[in-house]
């Protein structure tokens, strides 16, 4: 077959060529379709084809061309960059499925630029998640953000295209701005930005400009949506609730808490950066990130701003994780990614299908629908369970890796957080499950309804369904992340 190398590379050919090829089948919406599902098949089997032979401990490259001395395209296949490309491209074929259900339903139109930009959205990903060094990840990371511009302004309207610059404005203000002066900094310090065991900076910097570089880097990923940089988030759900998946579950704000993991553990180095103290600032504002954003959302009433909010904080779980540097939270930090694409986009596509069917957004109105689409809310309340971190849902295994590593380092802030975050949760998912199921339908909608098209709904049954399968099988999960620790 391929060798390690070509499969790599195959990895960032496949979604590119399929875009190209559905951009050529624009005209034939069937045969446009087929292409959009066939490449997202063909791009999951390339790149969980690579599974094994990380999981047996090797580590596949693939080298392009040195700019400077140190500093080259480059790319490598380690645990985290394997879990994060496997779980994108997985869960591509689901939001395709339902993507074709949505986009067909609600009538929505440039559908073919809307396929088209979501494979070479998928290209970046990939190209993130298997980055040998910090320059190439900056490359695709800088691509997703621009191929996402117009899945966001889709709408077209002035309100959307205005929302649509505030997203694509924060990402490359806090990329440009901050993210690419810390590489800079980096290198010169180091002569290097290759992601390394151990890391790259030891030795090399001290307190405080330990803090400073790392408040730059954290605050430059401006996809990790830490508090005050988070409103790009909310701004983005103008779009169509693939998109919206799309952001919160399969791409982009992973590639966001992905880009900080790989930091911590391949620049900084996780034992050198335990040893000094700023460190403890990314983990106050990941605490101050979670509790917030759990509080703005209890007052909201748009269902897709609620989940937009819920996103927030979820993600500062993961930089919570990360930032605590004990072995059970690093795993905790993969681990969470995780659970939260299965169980976010489980929401996103329920909210989806609820709009499509009903027409309805706002959740004060969506009282009893849950005996017109058990389906739909059976699976939101499976996503919703999982984000709150009840058994037996994948959200509790995440969670339950994370609070084992505050733990181990006696972090009382991490643990009241984590607890607080919990009830919060529940706070605001719970009451609207209940209203769906429990109570009369106090808004009739305008037609009568029952589920969606049935392309949605299999795709929003299939993601419930991982959700409860990463917690009955996580465990060759959590072995292969624990090899990140390794140096």
């Amino acid at each position: 077959m391929f060798t390690e190398s070509q499969t790599i590379l195959l990895s960032l050919l496949i979604p590119f060529i399929g875009a190209f090829g559905i951009a050529l089948a624009g005209r034939w919406p069937n045969v446009r379709e087929t292409v959009t599902l066939t490449t997202a098949v063909l791009l999951a089997a390339n790149v969980w084809s690579l599974l094994p032979v990380v999981y047996a401990g090797g580590r596949p490259e693939l080298h392009f061309v040195d700019m400077l001395p140190g500093l080259s395209i480059a790319f490598r296949v380690e645990p985290l960059g394997m879990l994060f490309a496997a779980l994108a491209s997985g869960l591509w074929i689901v939001n395709s499925v339902y993507s074709i259900g949505y986009m067909r339903g609600n009538d929505e139109k440039h559908q073919t630029r809307f396929y088209v930009c979501f494979a070479i959205a998928l290209m970046a990903a990939m190209g993130i998640a298997f980055s040998g060094n910090m320059l190439t990840l900056f490359i695709f990371y800088e691509v997703l953000t621009v191929s996402t511009y117009p899945l966001v302004a889709h709408k077209g309207d002035e309100a959307t295209v205005r929302s649509a610059r505030v997203y694509m404005g924060i990402l490359l203000g806090t990329s440009i701005g901050l993210l690419l002066p810390a590489m800079i900094w980096t290198y010169s310090l180091a002569g290097t930005l290759d992601f390394t065991p151990g890391g790259i900076l030891d030795g090399k910097i001290a307190e405080p400009l330990v803090g400073l570089l790392l408040l730059m880097y954290a605050y430059g990923v401006g996809k990790a949506a830490l508090m005050p940089v988070q409103r790009w988030l909310p701004a983005a759900m103008v779009a169509p609730t693939p998109v919206s998946a799309l952001l919160h579950a399969v791409a982009v704000v992973k590639a966001g808490v992905f880009t900080i993991t790989k930091v911590f553990v391949y620049i900084f180095g996780i034992d050198f950066l335990f040893s000094q103290p700023s460190h403890r600032l990314v983990i106050w504002i990941a605490c101050f990130t979670i509790v917030v954003s759990s509080f703005i959302a209890l007052r909201q009433t748009n269902l897709k701003r609620l989940l937009a909010y819920s996103t927030i904080g979820q993600l500062s779980y993961v930089v919570l994780a990360a930032s605590i540097l004990k072995p059970l939270s690093e795993v905790g930090a993969s681990m969470h990614m995780m659970a939260h694409a299965f169980g976010k986009i489980t929401l996103f596509f329920a909210a989806g299908a609820i709009y499509v069917a009903s027409k309805k957004t706002d959740i004060t109105e969506m009282r009893g629908i849950g005996r017109r689409m058990p389906w739909t809310m059976a699976a939101f309340s499976v996503g919703a369970l999982s984000m709150i971190g009840m058994p037996p849902t994948g959200g509790f295994i995440s969670k339950w890796y994370i609070l084992g590593g505050a733990i181990q380092d006696d972090n009382y802030l991490a643990l009241a957080t984590l607890v607080a975050s919990t009830l919060l949760n529940a706070a605001y998912f719970l009451p609207f499950i209940f209203a769906a199921f429990l109570y009369e339908e106090n808004v009739k909608p305008k037609k009568d309804h029952g589920e969606a098209p049935w392309p949605m709904v299999v795709a929003l049954t299939t993601t419930a369904l991982l959700t409860f399968c990463f917690f009955l099988f996580h465990q060759p999960i959590a072995d292969l992340e624990a090899q990140i620790l390794l140096k």
